[in-house]
């Protein structure tokens, strides 16, 4: 292969590798930000369901205290129906004890309500702490790897970088204009495979003739569409000097 050719293809490589690379690393911060967000959100349910447990207990409370100021008025009536001297007072004072006793029964129903309602609450609250349990593990699991990541990449764009420079020097003057004046146009993309005689950048056919020229490999050939430089790769198992007609 020509060694330009050859060179413009390692050059392909090492730059969608590193944009790909500079790319996922400016990444990171937002998806660390993310994991923050979904701890946070979790340490938030905790705290909401243990709000909740605390909100019955006091409502419990309150209706237990309700429930004693009646019970002692009923009490109180009982012991006064003993010293009524009329029929009258004594309705009356048994009136007083009829909605004393319902007002009991209906605080009772209601305490037992918010017995019932704190097994479910206290269960919330467990369920979770054991979801922010989780998510503390596999949390810090993700942010262990973006880290990890962030130093491999960084030291991979260190290395690539290196290399790069050292191969652009072995290319000549003309082609890396063309390859650098067709990675701005092009969206970073300037050298691209011819596969089934099709440029697989823009997909319109290659001429039969420039496409066996192509897969010699012995002169840079661009799409006639697209412009992109263009370069077969040989399958396996195929004769190298293979070529169409």
């Amino acid at each position: 292969m020509l060694p330009d050719l050859e060179h413009l293809i390692r050059l392909q490589q090492i730059d969608s590798f590193l944009e790909s690379a500079r790319r996922r690393i400016a990444d990171h911060p937002a998806l660390v930000a993310s994991l923050d967000s979904k701890l946070a959100a979790a340490n938030e349910a905790v705290a909401a369901a243990k709000q909740r447990v605390a909100g019955n207990r006091a409502a419990r409370a309150s209706v237990e205290k309700d429930l004693a100021m009646v019970q002692g008025r009923l009490s109180k009536f009982r012991g006064q129906l003993m010293e009524v001297k009329t029929n009258k007072e004594y309705q009356a004072m048994q009136k007083e004890i009829e909605v004393a006793q319902h007002d009991v029964r209906r605080l009772e129903d209601k305490i037992l309500e918010h017995m019932v309602e704190a097994d479910d609450l206290v269960a919330a609250v467990k369920q979770a702490e054991a979801a922010l349990a989780g998510d503390q593990g596999k949390l810090a699991q993700e942010r262990r790897g973006l880290e990890e990541e962030t130093a491999r990449l960084t030291g991979q764009l260190d290395e690539m970088t290196r290399e790069r420079m050292e191969l652009a020097a072995q290319v000549s003057p003309g082609a890396m204009s063309t390859y650098d004046t067709l990675m701005k146009g092009r969206k970073g993309l300037a050298v691209v495979e011819t596969r089934d005689q099709l440029c697989t950048a823009c997909h319109v056919r290659v001429r039969p003739q420039v496409y066996n020229e192509i897969r010699r490999g012995n002169t840079i050939h661009q799409c006639s569409s697209c412009n992109r430089i263009l370069y077969y790769v040989q399958p396996a198992g195929q004769p190298a000097d293979g070529t169409e007609n």
